[in-house]
């Protein structure tokens, strides 16, 4: 009898041991859901149209750096300017306004014609936008992408909702779920007080004295066109409807974008304006500057641009900055030039973070300077596609590869995708043609994405721009779950910022059992 029982648990152990050893021998052969797409993902990355499908599916979290303008197809301009009557300046191929009478002006034809002439039709999006561009004698890519703002300027702002719609579409389209977007809108009210303001080096006084005059009137101005543009856009997308379109997932929020190339007077007082609006409205999340960064007052004004910047952190250090730095190039401006501009935009403005960013490497002790904006966790906000077509650096040129290597922050975005005729699954595919990218890379430039956005709220990481363990309330939480345990969901409900992330490891999750 005690034989008989001695062998049954001879045999219970046996089983055990084979059943365990099989286990583990499984889990040895069957790698993680993210190990297996990374296998899937070298299996395509050799064919252009295998890696963009595999990469339009691929969750991809923010895009930081995107006008709204420049976001926009030309096609999309041209239907537009035909509805509204719109006219041709045919000399130029811009859309200009109509008279007072509604018609066009000696020489300009309806931009309705376009829809009628294959030519001119043609010819306006050529001129809108990059398509076909080639470079010729006096006329650079950097001047074709900087002038196409201007013809289309004049289209009528209330189709800001449509424009809203059809980024939001887009990125949907994409896998994106988060869009920080480039706007001005009027300021009427402080381009008068402008007209009327004499320059003070006291910022505090000048700042006092533009207050006084009413800024404040443009904050409710700006406030109220995003309300009635977010609800059009609403309306657009069905988004209280059962049969909401996929956009309505895309959540936007706005950066005020501050012309740089005017008088310091009228820079001043638009940079008062924007802080003003993000301290007051947390749809507006910071702030930013724009236009080109080699033009006479951009060059002339950078420093003096830096330090209003930087006074106005002191007056409002809530309000998030995000700044173009660095988007110029030895042989645009002369060598000394080439000394500061991403430094002084980290150090003197406070930027969290940089817009471009290219001339990194020939600024004075570049190596100093990529150290501290990694250890500061200053992200770069890197357009490929914008910085070959508007500067000529691509490939080893760009300082993408060394920024990574320094530990910079970084994230992929578009800057304007209209004017360029992309989106962000090209930069994506751009990026890992150029520069060799594995799939943890990527995900390290999507999570790096909403990690640096400027969405309120706590961080689901423990630590910045380490994505190995979240916050301990959610370390036990199988990431990105639909009912996380009560301690996890409690915190979730504070931050919107750890939503968004939580949102992005459940896409992942899905996006990696999917293949």
């Amino acid at each position: 009898m005690k034989l008989h029982l001695t062998l049954q648990y001879c045999l219970l152990l046996l089983t055990f041991f084979l059943g365990e050893t099989s286990a583990l021998a499984k889990n040895l052969q069957s790698p993680s859901s993210e190990q297996r797409v990374a296998r899937v993902f070298e299996s395509v990355r050799a064919n252009p149209l295998t890696l963009h499908s595999f990469l339009m599916q691929m969750p991809k979290g923010a895009d930081l750096h995107s006008h709204l303008s420049g976001a926009i197809y030309a096609e999309t301009y041209i239907r537009q300017a035909a509805e509204d009557g719109v006219c041709v300046d045919v000399s130029a191929f811009a859309l200009v306004a109509p008279n007072k009478d509604a018609k066009c002006e000696e020489n300009n034809i309806p931009a309705a014609n376009a829809l009628k002439n294959q030519k001119l039709y043609d010819d306006l999006v050529n001129s809108l936008s990059m398509r076909n561009f080639i470079a010729s004698s006096g006329v650079s890519g950097h001047d074709h992408f900087f002038a196409s703002f201007d013809k289309f300027n004049g289209l009528n702002p209330a189709h800001s909702s449509e424009w809203l719609d059809e980024v939001a579409s887009r990125a949907a389209a994409q896998n994106e779920q988060y869009l920080e977007l480039m706007t001005t809108g009027k300021f009427d009210r402080t381009k008068a007080i402008v007209k009327q303001l004499t320059w003070n080096n006291d910022f505090a006084t000048l700042r006092n004295t533009i207050l006084a005059q009413g800024l404040r009137e443009d904050v409710t101005v700006y406030s109220n066109n995003i309300t009635q543009y977010e609800q059009q856009r609403q309306q657009l997308e069905h988004c209280r409807e059962p049969y909401a379109a996929p956009a309505c997932r895309v959540k936007i929020r706005y950066l005020y974008q501050i012309l740089r190339g005017f008088p310091k007077e009228q820079v001043f007082a638009q940079a008062l304006l924007g802080f003003e609006i993000a301290s007051t409205d947390p749809r507006v999340v910071g702030v930013n500057l724009v236009m080109p960064e080699d033009s006479v007052i951009s060059m002339r004004d950078y420093a003096l641009q830096m330090r209003i910047i930087g006074f106005l952190h002191s007056v409002y250090p809530k309000v998030h900055i995000s700044l173009h730095a660095g988007e110029i190039k030895a042989g645009d401006v002369p060598p000394n030039e080439l000394c500061c501009h991403v430094r002084m935009a980290v150090e003197v403005a406070h930027a969290e973070r940089i817009g471009h960013g290219v001339d990194v490497m020939v600024e004075q002790r570049p190596y100093e300077l990529l150290k501290e904006m990694a250890d500061k966790h200053i992200l770069i906000e890197t357009n490929l596609t914008s910085n070959a077509v508007i500067l000529g650096i691509q490939g080893e040129e760009h300082p993408f590869p060394i920024e990574r290597k320094f530990g910079v922050p970084l994230a992929l975005s578009t800057d304007d995708e209209g004017v360029s005729r992309i989106d962000l699954t090209h930069e994506f595919v751009r990026a890992v043609d150029t520069y060799n990218l594995q799939y943890a890379d990527l995900k390290q430039l999507v999570r790096a994405s909403l990690e640096h956005s400027f969405l309120s709220g706590s961080s689901l990481w423990q630590s910045p721009d380490n994505f190995s363990h979240r916050v301990a309330v959610c370390a036990n939480d199988n990431a990105g779950i639909d009912n996380p345990s009560t301690a996890c969901a409690a915190f979730l409900n504070t931050s919107e910022k750890a939503q968004e992330q939580w949102e992005l490891e459940k896409r992942f999750r899905v996006f990696e059992t999917s293949l």
